[in-house]
């Protein structure tokens, strides 16, 4: 059970949040454990209806993490006080759940919990990689150094993935607006010339008579396709969710996307690997367990099932290099340069040259495509043009010939 609460801090300072408990009197005590006096304690589900369906929504989105991580880093750095660091950046969180969750990280800290364990207690918000590192710098006392690090890796990590949603965002929006046209005039204008050019009695050619039997399909029976559409997108979702097998050849279905799949992805997610597990190694965390994390955030089945395979290997005391070497997702140069890291035993330095070798690489290839989707748009888009016009009104054009 949830209950929301009103507190007041030792130093005065008013917080409200939600706390799990099995009944009222669980969460007082709660409460009262950690040194806050209860203001206001009422049962979560009692809220307006509305405003649960509101909280449903709300969620933290990567943008919030890297900046909680690198605002963090600086007053940890700073050498400012745990507690008050998190108090701060709860009250200048601009998202509500957020805010809402550093306060819960607050006041776990404050009544004696380890903040790993207390960031643990919120696992849609903070990964396996931002507690395990977190985890790391308790252990070795290290808190401040592992903050930058991490920070360093969340915010790479952010600008990479920005830079490719970017790349991609533009030529989706102008192919976006060219179908919702193209089915407009599908629905609104072909079927009036249609008419005009069913009673003139000529010969059709045979554009012409596709064009309007999919206009009058669509005039039809949109309501049909679309609702088809939206199924489909929701079954597709669901599935990637629950259902190994699509997720996985969804994943793999990725990685062979014309001039994409190599080119982008791959690199994507091989920067992700190299990037995590430098920074990991880094912060102190064994290459097990390092593994272990980049499996679970590296983001494609694919090359998560080489990562577990290859963890299995080390287990049993074979070498990184030779299990990722045997699959040809990965490139020859990986490996090559892993086990140069592992003879010499700078497994962190040669992973992090590794992942900014592939994130100068993944650079240089959305910079050439954002030059080249712009003259490609805008042929597919003119041949397409060109196609409908001509369907259409060269029938017409013909008939006022013969007139």
């Amino acid at each position: 059970m949830q209950f929301q609460y009103t507190v007041r801090t030792k130093q005065g300072e008013v917080q409200s949040g939600i706390v799990e408990a099995n009944n009222e009197q669980s969460a007082i005590e709660a409460l009262q454990a950690r040194g806050l006096f209860i203001l206001n304690l009422t049962f979560a589900e009692s809220g307006p209806i509305l405003a649960r369906k509101i909280k449903i929504f709300q969620r933290v989105r990567q943008k919030d993490i890297v900046g909680f991580a690198r605002q963090f880093s600086t007053l940890v750095g700073a050498q400012v006080p745990l507690l008050l660091c998190l108090q701060a950046l709860a009250k200048q969180a601009t998202n509500a759940t957020l805010r809402d969750v550093l306060f819960e990280v607050a006041g776990d800290v404050e009544g004696g919990m380890l903040l790993s364990k207390a960031l643990a207690n919120h696992p849609k918000v903070f990964s396996d990689f931002f507690i395990s590192m977190i985890k790391a710098g308790e252990v070795s006392g290290n808190l401040s150094p592992t903050l930058n690090y991490m920070a360093d890796y969340l915010e790479k990590q952010y600008y990479l993935a920005s830079r490719i949603r970017g790349a991609m965002m533009y030529p989706a929006f102008i192919l976006g607006a060219f179908i919702v046209i193209a089915v407009l005039m599908m629905i609104l204008v072909v079927p009036k010339l249609t008419a005009f050019l069913t009673e003139s009695g000529q010969e059709l050619p045979f554009v012409t008579k596709m064009i309007i039997a999919i206009s009058g399909f669509l005039s039809s029976w949109w309501w049909l396709l679309g609702g088809l559409i939206v199924a489909f997108v929701i079954w597709l979702r669901y599935s990637l969710k629950h259902n190994a097998k699509v997720r996985y050849l969804w994943d793999a279905g990725k990685l062979k996307v014309p001039i994409l799949g190599k080119r982008v992805f791959q690199k994507l997610y091989l920067t992700r690997i190299a990037e995590n597990l430098s920074t990991l190694i880094t912060g102190g965390i064994s290459i097990l367990r390092a593994l272990q994390v980049t499996a679970d955030v590296v983001g494609n089945v694919v090359f998560q099932n080489i990562i577990i395979e290859a963890q299995e290997e080390v287990r049993v005391g074979n070498q990184l290099s030779a299990s990722l070497a045997r699959h040809k997702e990965i490139p020859a140069l990986v490996p090559q340069i892993i086990s140069t890291g592992e003879q010499t035993g700078s497994m962190d330095i040669v992973l992090k040259k590794l992942a900014e070798f592939y994130t100068k690489e993944i650079d240089a290839t959305v910079t050439d495509l954002s030059s080249l989707i712009e003259p490609i748009l805008i042929v597919f888009i003119g041949i397409g043009v060109a196609l409908l016009v001509a369907s259409i009104l060269m029938p017409i054009y013909n008939l006022g010939g013969a007139m």
